[in-house]
């Protein structure tokens, strides 16, 4: 191997990795093709280095696509390497993590290169919900590539440099890169939702650790805990002031602020990440009213409604949790649904979906409601109809069919502005507020907005031991 790809391909592999824990598996794999003069092209370890080490201490299995050797380009031995790391991952239950600079279908080895894709296809399906499936794009990942990389539970993408795509943006009618960088990971990340972090190469490593670190290992045996030196009992008291940008509020619930958030700039209105409660991580899924930045400022508003994009967001994210029972906590602020033409197009199904994740999760599940739960949106943020085991309010939470004073427009039409006043007041006392909701079940106990660290804690040791039957089938068709 070359002492650039070296620097490339395997110093990604000894930068991710715990110092000197890389094992390397099949280097001295190569090509078995010969048409196009293949016998005489030096293809080392088939363009992609592969093995195991630790992160952390954590066991993960690792390949690194190599550029310098037919630009990364998958062929019938690469994908074989690949594959054999992911039969090793399922065996021993750890994480495979790929690390992608890859040209995309190998055209000197055509039907066998096809058929190269179809194989790792079918492993990573196979692997869905057994392992973590990390992919970091650091290069090209185009064509069939691509597909691998959605096929993975988290996709990590170098911000300069690296390319997304199924068609390259001077492909597609009437477009060209200079119009609209589809393959960017701006692109990919804002508008695709398949990329959950983007940043600099050393960033990227470091933020997959600490993924890495917050997740288990398979979908059995969780090694991701880890001792709290936090307290219990601690008091948030500028929680309910942070409520409004859960990415603010959620690391003040969680043990020493710790919150991974993924796909933080797509759907923005939905925030989802991994927290830490008692040691033990937790998946949560948040309405967002207001984004902040690092410093305070307000960047950007939203109304308090569920978008397509946001559900879509937050139903990957479940079903995700679900695979790997990781118990999932929500902080529910919602009045509708988005009103909007290019919304509307996929809505009814994003929404069915989110529904459908919160239903079909079997791990615990706690809900908090911190502001407004109107209608059926408050219904699918895992409301208790919906199977949530233990269902939060603060005191000023507002819990019914809609805004007291649109409902006091539509029962009383022709009433005027002063019995309006009175009906809206009336309705709001006897059908959102959160008594009436905690009087008919729906609300389990109401909390002040400060301690709600300590009682989410206390629910989910509570549900530790959940088991739940759920009727014979083979799966879901949603």
């Amino acid at each position: 191997m070359s002492s650039t790809a070296q620097s490339l391909a395997g110093g990604r592999i000894q930068a991710l990795l715990d110092e000197n824990s890389f094992v390397e598996i099949g280097a001295a794999v190569t090509a078995r093709a010969t048409d196009f003069n293949m016998n005489n092209t030096d293809t080392p370890s088939d363009g992609v280095i592969t093995g195991y080490g630790v992160i952390n201490g954590g066991l993960v299995y690792v390949y690194s696509q190599d550029a310098s050797v037919l630009g990364g380009s998958m062929g019938e031995m690469h994908a074989k390497k690949i594959i054999r790391i992911y039969d090793m991952a399922m065996k021993m239950g750890a994480p495979v993590i790929g690390l992608v600079d890859c040209a995309g279908l190998r055209l000197q080895e055509a039907t066998d290169a096809l058929n190269a894709f179809g194989d790792l296809y079918l492993k990573q399906v196979m692997a869905s919900g057994v392992i973590p499936q990390i992919t970091a794009i650091f290069g090209s990942c185009g064509g069939g590539m691509a597909v691998a990389s959605a096929l993975s539970d988290f996709t990590f993408m170098e911000s300069g440099k690296a390319k997304l795509f199924v068609n390259a943006p001077n492909a597609l009618k009437d477009n060209d890169a200079s119009k609209c960088d589809t393959a960017s990971a701006a692109f990919q990340s804002e508008e695709a939702g398949i990329v959950d972090v983007t940043g600099g190469e050393t960033e990227l490593i470091a933020r997959i650790r600490e993924l890495v670190s917050l997740i288990p290992a398979n979908n059995e045996d969780d090694l991701s805990y880890m001792d709290c030196d936090d307290d219990l009992n601690r008091v948030c008291a500028d929680l309910k002031d942070a409520a409004a940008d859960p990415a603010v509020a959620l690391p003040m619930i969680s043990d020493s602020g710790i919150f991974f958030e993924t796909k933080s700039t797509y759907g923005k209105d939905m925030v989802t990440g991994f927290i830490k409660l008692n040691g033990n991580t937790v998946g949560a899924v948040a309405n967002r009213a207001a984004l902040y930045d690092e410093n305070g400022s307000l960047v950007q508003e939203f109304g308090p409604e569920l978008s397509a994009r946001g559900c879509e967001k937050a139903a990957k994210f479940v079903k995700f949790c679900d695979a790997f029972n990781i118990p999932i906590l929500t902080l529910t602020n919602v009045t509708g649904f988005k009103a909007a033409k290019c919304s509307e197009k996929r809505l009814a199904k994003a929404v069915a979906g989110l529904a459908y994740a919160f239903a079909d999760a079997s791990v615990p599940k706690v809900n908090v409601v911190t502001g407004k739960a109107y209608g059926s949106a408050c219904v699918v943020m895992n409301s208790k109809g919906l199977g949530a085991d233990y269902v939060y309010a603060w005191p000023d939470a507002q819990i019914g069919m809609m805004d007291a004073g649109m409902a006091a427009k539509i029962m009383y039409p022709d009433a005027g502005a002063d019995l309006l006043k009175e009906k809206a007041e009336e309705y709001a006392g006897l059908q959102n507020h959160v008594e009436s909701a905690a009087r008919r079940g729906y609300v389990d106990t109401v909390i002040e907005a400060q301690d709600t660290r300590k009682y989410v804690i206390g629910a989910f040791e509570m549900l530790f031991t959940k088991r739940e039957d759920r009727p014979a089938k083979k799966h879901g068709t949603v």
